[in-house]
Parts: C-alpha cells; structure tokens; sequence
C-alpha cells in the first residue's frame, strides 16, 4: 500500500508540475512582459537546452524542416509560427506584427531594404517573399550559430538569391553600406535587433547618408522590451514623420507595437 500511494504521489507531482510548465505558468505571464520574457526566454529556454542538448534555433529549424514545404516561403512562416505559439516561444517579429510589417512592405515595395537583426530568418523570409523581382535584402546578424541557422532556413524558403546575410556588428557595417554592396540609400530599415543600438544605429545611417526622402524605418518591440530614447528622437525629430501601429509582444497578450518612421531628408 505504501509503494502505490508513493507511486500515485510521484504520478501526481509529475503531472502538477507538467502543467504549471505546459498551461498555468504561461497563461499567468501572458500579460506581463518582464515576466513573459524571465519565463519564455530565460528559464525554459536554459532547461530545454540542457534536456534536448541542443538550442532554440536548432529546434525551430527542425520543426521547419519537418513541417514546411521546401521552396514555400508561407509554409515556412506557419511552421514558425506554429512552433512559437504551441510548442516553444521565440523572438521572432511574430504573427500578429508580422501582419503589419507585410503591409508596410507592400505598401512601400522596396527596392533595397537593410534588416537589422535576423536571428533565426522569420522576418527575413517574411520581408523577401514579398519583395519584387530584382530587389535586394541586407541583413545583419551578430550572432554567428543565429546566421547559420537563418540560412538554413532562408535557404528553406527558397529566397537565398533574395538575401544577403552578412554576420557582424551593425555598427561596424552600416559606414561600409554603399561600399561593399552597392547601395546608394535604402527604401525600408527594419530594426529588430539589440534595443539599445536603435538610436545610434539610425543616427549612423544619416550621417552615412543611407536614407533618402521617403525612405521608411519600422522598428520592432518599442514598448516590450521598449526603445525610450529611439521614440523620443525619432517622434520629436522635424526629420522624421512617425506613427505607432499597436499590437502585442510576440505570441503574447502583452502590449508592444511597431513605430514606422518615414525619413522626411
């Protein structure tokens, strides 16, 4: 009798603690960002690496290589998305503002567009499905195991002859824009990456004149985690016209939203 009510005791732990980690856990964080963040991309992300012996990339680029079809560039973003919202959270741009980046693309159909930050290539691939035929797309990357995964993925997508990845610091690479690449101004920035390098990154990018009348920046996550000094510049400069489209952090309920900000010369 012991043996089983030790049994039932383990069986029942086991199953309190699957679902504070699968259902209540998640669903308590879902409207804090602080915590959503703590929880999603510190602790679980740690213990699944340590039980998996691989990383969060990795297994976003398996679940898109078992679910996406290749050549599919929309099969490939479901299968991300499916991946963040029922299997493992992500910092991708994200379903719900990856609606609005579309429609900013489309709206703007650029011609040369520079992304800062890839991580693991979902906005990448986002951005490149929708871009017309002989456009070009720059994106940088720090992390170099983050690049080498975007490029499976891009590659996935079938947009490899769209994109340009380019592994390195942003502040070492946008003064060598026109340079190494060719390119006279960009149509659309789409700034993703460390929420700190906004504004210096933005400001680079004028005084290397890599914007023109009209070209557009977008900028990801300015209220979670949040990018106080770059709206302050950005809304307050007679140089840009700002507008602040409101949504919700990445497969969360937490506020968040994109600012696009068109360059006025």
């Amino acid at each position: 009798m012991m043996w089983l009510t030790l049994i039932y005791s383990c069986i029942g732990g086991a199953a309190l603690l699957y679902a504070l980690y699968r259902w209540v856990i998640p669903a308590a964080v879902q409207y804090h960002g602080g915590l959503a963040l703590i929880w999603h991309d510190v602790i679980v992300e740690r213990m699944l690496d340590t039980l998996t012996q691989s990383t969060r990339p990795q297994r976003l680029l398996n679940a898109v290589q078992k679910k996406a079809t290749r050549g599919d560039p929309r099969s490939v973003v479901k299968a991300i998305d499916d991946f963040c919202r029922h299997k493992e959270w992500a910092m991708n741009v994200g379903d719900e503002k990856g609606c609005i980046l579309d429609s900013v693309v489309s709206e703007i159909n650029p011609a040369t567009v520079l992304e800062l930050g890839t991580y693991c290539g979902y906005s990448t691939v986002r951005i490149a499905r929708l871009l017309p035929p002989h456009a070009k797309l720059i994106t940088l990357e720090f992390n170099p195991d983050f690049a080498a995964i975007a490029r499976q993925v891009i590659a996935w997508a079938g947009l490899e002859e769209k994109v340009q990845l380019v592994e390195g610091a942003s502040g070492d690479w946008i003064p060598k824009m026109k340079e190494q690449f060719g390119i006279t101004t960009f149509d659309l920035v789409f700034l993703d990456h460390w929420k700190d390098r906004y504004l210096p990154d933005t400001k680079l990018m004028e005084e290397c004149g890599l914007l023109r009348k009209g070209s557009v920046l977008l900028a990801d996550n300015v209220i979670c985690p949040g990018t106080p000094d770059y709206l302050e510049y950005i809304r307050s400069s007679p140089r840009y016209e700002s507008r602040y489209f409101k949504s919700h952090l990445e497969y969360t309920k937490v506020e968040d939203g994109l600012e696009k900000s068109v360059f006025k010369g």
